[in-house]
Formats: structure tokens, sequence, C-alpha cells
């Protein structure tokens, strides 16, 4: 545990220096155009990057110690986030922000790319959770996690908006390229105990195939990666106009400072889990918080009102890490650990996919029709009883669409038969689990020359049930 939290701190830092600068870039276009169907050009970019290498952030976990898979990230991130400074420097600002423009693009990519590779360090701390961690406790690390995440958060949130309003672009990329850095010299300072590498001999190239098997092993996983992707569909509206709507009613300095005071809820609920954990069921809580979540979209608009939206926003955030922790816990009690890595990635990458799919396609239904639609005589008309009158409602409709949806689903999951088998199955491994860590027999091992005598031991493996488990459904 004390190296998981020395983990925990630095990958925190690494959150705060990426989330910085992505936040800074989606603030910084949007001021400058007042354009939603550019902010949701970027956060769908974003989203549909982190997909596209999920896979091969996974198969390359799973194959390298997790302290190597870290330095590998960092050094990316730095690499590309000074390219991105180059970028700025020698493009006038005009041709940056044209989104018809290729270096708007080319700036953009640069950007996101860098943040992107921080999912390899993400995806390495969840399989760390396991290896460091103690069964009955890695709920509770879960929830460490989110708090962490959550502080990150906090703190990007203030220092983006402010150093957007108050320094600019440049001096923002400047600060994250010295963050990186930063991040960067303290991980070499890090070591993590893994002197034996867990490698499954049929781990080769992007191990797609491999990560899949490992999902259908487990009767039910299959079903609530499928399920946790259609949620990020409606969470793709919320990121696509979010900023937009909280910059209608703020400056982006007391934005900032809104989403800070507002993601102490991702603070608080990481950790209530990391106190008294999920339950004895985390998908059924699971289940229930994201019915909660769409409860709270559908409502945090429903008035142009500041206070409404910032404590539909505080909510929201203490509600999000219970989805997140509980589907990691599942992973990990349920997946062998040497198969970990790709099925986050395998999970991560559909996930990630689905977000900015409504998002390209939110974004522009928004601005060219939604939005106009409210602001005109017939939206008015025909929704002023209900989301009352401003010049925001087109996206207080889009939130209340997206909400409804969120609950239509989580009702509708606790009544299929994989809900049902994926609960089961945590249950049986629960039960079976007596807690103490052991190497697992059949997996093949990497010793490296200066390795102890006695090898690191690695988590509990569930006992693995052929590819051809029943389908869920």
């Amino acid at each position: 545990m004390r190296t998981f939290l020395h983990v925990l701190v630095n990958t925190a830092l690494a959150n705060v220096t990426t989330s910085f600068l992505w936040f800074a870039l989606t603030f910084w276009v949007y001021l400058e155009t007042r354009s939603v169907l550019a902010t949701g050009v970027i956060g769908g970019a974003y989203m549909l990057l982190v997909a596209m290498f999920s896979m091969f952030f996974g198969t390359l976990v799973d194959r390298y110690r997790k302290h190597q898979v870290m330095v590998a990230s960092a050094v990316g991130t730095f690499a590309l986030f000074g390219l991105g400074g180059l970028v700025y420097a020698v493009v006038p600002t005009s041709s940056l922000l044209d989104i018809g423009q290729p270096w708007f693009w080319v700036f953009t990519v640069i950007i996101l790319c860098g943040s992107v590779i921080e999912q390899l360090r993400n995806i390495a701390l969840s399989t760390t959770v396991s290896l460091l961690v103690p069964a009955e406790r890695r709920a509770n690390a879960n929830g460490m996690v989110g708090t962490v995440q959550g502080l990150a958060f906090m703190v990007t949130s203030v220092f983006s908006g402010l150093a957007i309003g108050m320094m600019g672009m440049g001096w923002t990329i400047v600060i994250a390229v010295v963050l990186v850095a930063a991040a960067l010299v303290h991980l070499l300072t890090l070591g993590i105990p893994e002197p034996e590498v867990a490698r499954d001999p049929n781990n080769r190239g992007v191990d797609f195939r491999g990560g899949y098997l490992a999902v259908r092993a487990a009767s039910g996983l299959l079903a609530l990666i499928i399920f946790t992707t259609f949620n990020n569909l409606t969470g793709g509206v919320f990121m696509a106009l979010m900023d937009p709507y909280g910059l209608e009613l703020f400056s982006p300095e007391v934005w900032g400072v809104v989403l800070a005071v507002t993601t102490t809820g991702f603070l608080i609920g990481g950790a209530v889990i990391a106190k008294f954990g999920l339950g004895k069921n985390p998908i059924r809580t699971m289940l229930i918080m994201v019915m909660v979540i769409g409860v709270l979209g559908s409502t945090f608009a429903i008035r142009e009102v500041w206070w409404l939206y910032a404590i539909g926003i505080w909510l929201f955030m203490i509600t999000m890490p219970v989805v997140e922790a509980a589907e990691q816990t599942i992973i990990q009690r349920v997946v062998p650990f040497r198969k970990q890595g790709r099925v986050f990635g395998f999970a991560m990458t559909f996930e990630s996919a689905s977000a900015p799919i409504t998002s390209f396609l939110v974004a522009p239904i928004a601005e060219f029709w939604v939005i106009p639609y409210m602001n005109g005589e017939s939206g008015q008309e025909t929704w002023g009883w209900l989301l009352g009158e401003g010049s925001t409602r087109g996206i207080a409709l889009c939130f209340l669409a997206a909400g409804i949806v969120s609950i239509l689903l989580g009702a509708g999951a606790f009544m299929t038969k994989s809900y049902r088998n994926i609960s089961a199955q945590y249950r049986e491994a629960t039960k079976n689990d007596p807690g103490q860590d052991r190497q697992p027999s059949n997996a093949s091992v990497d010793v490296p020359i200066n390795s102890p005598e006695q090898p690191a031991q690695l988590p509990d493996e569930p006992d693995e049930t052929p590819a051809t488990a029943p389908a869920p459904r």
C-alpha cells in the first residue's frame, strides 16, 4: 500500500499537467471563436484518440514492467507538449483558431496526443492496484484513485481558467512543459516492486483478440463494457456542451473557480469509496449511480441560474467516481492479472469511442439547429414552461434529453440476464478469493538479472472459463 500511494501521488501530478493544457486549449478556442462546434471537435477528438490507442496501451502494460510503461508515457507527453509549444510560437494565431485551416488540426492533435499518452499511465495504474493492493482492499484503493483524479481535476480547472484569462495560451504551454518535466524527474526516483513480469505467451502485437477473449471468459463482463459504452454516448453530450454552457454563465476565470469548487464532489465521492468500499455488489451500486447521474444531468440546467448549475455539477461529480471504481473493481476481481492491461485497454477502446461519436454529432446539431430553435418563438412556446427563458435554453434541452436516456439505460440494465451473470461471478470470485496473493502457475515469467531470490507475489487469478461462455444479451 505504501508503494501504491507513492505511485498514486506521482500519477496525480501527471494528470494535473495533461488535463491543465487540455482544458486550457478548450477554454482558449471557445473564448476566441465562441464556437460550440470547435469545442465539441476538441472533446470528441480527444476521446477518439483515446479509443484508437487504448488497446495498444493495454498490450504494452501487459508486456512490460509498469514503471517502464509510466516513464515512457511521461517522456512522450513531454516531447509532444514541447512540439506543440513550437507550433504555437511559429504559426499565426489566426491560423491556429480557424477550424477550416490545417494548422488548427495540427496544433490540436499534437496537444491532445500529449494528453492521450497519459492514458497509458492510467491503465498501468489500474493494474498496479491488483499488483500492490490486497484483494479485499481494492475497491477502497479504486476510491482513492477517484479521489486523486478529482483533486487533479479541481486544481486543473482553477489554473486552466486563470492561465488563459491572465496569461494567454503561450505561457500556459510553457507551464505545462515545466510541470511534465517535474513529474518525469519525480517518477524516475520511484520504484515499483515487480521483479517478475507475468507474461501471456499469446500476447503479441496489438493483442485485441487476447483482450476480447479475456473479457468473454468472464460471463457478463462484455455486457458490462457494452453498457458503459452506451452510457458514455450520453456522457458525450455533457462533454461537448458543459464548458460552453459554463462559459456563457461565467467569465473564464470564474468558470475555472466554479469547476474547482464543484470538483470537490470527486474528492467526496472517492473518499467515501475509499472508506466504505462499493458494497457487496459493485455492479448494482454502479447502475443506481448511473440513474442518479441521469436525474442530475436532466435538471441542473433546467433554469438559467448559475447556482443551480453549480450545485448540479457538484452532485454529478460526487457520483462519477462510483461508476468508474465499480467497473475497475469488477475487472480486477474476475480477470487474471496478466491479462488485465489488455482488458482495461479493450474496455477503454469502446467506452472512449462512444463519447466522441455523440460529441461530434451533438456539437453541430446544437449549434446549427437546437440553439437557434430554442432562441426562436417556436422553441420558447413549446419548451418555455419546462426550461424557462435565456440564451442557453438550447443546451439545456440537450442536457435534458441525455439525462432521460441515462435513467432509462440504468433501469433497463437491472432487468437483463447479463446483470445477474456478472453479479454472480463477482460473488463467486469474492467467495473463492482468500485475500492472499499468489503467483499464477501458468504465467510466462520474465526474470531480470538483478531480481531477488524470492520473486514478488502476484495477485490471485480466478479460474478461466473457455471463450465459448454464454453470450450476454
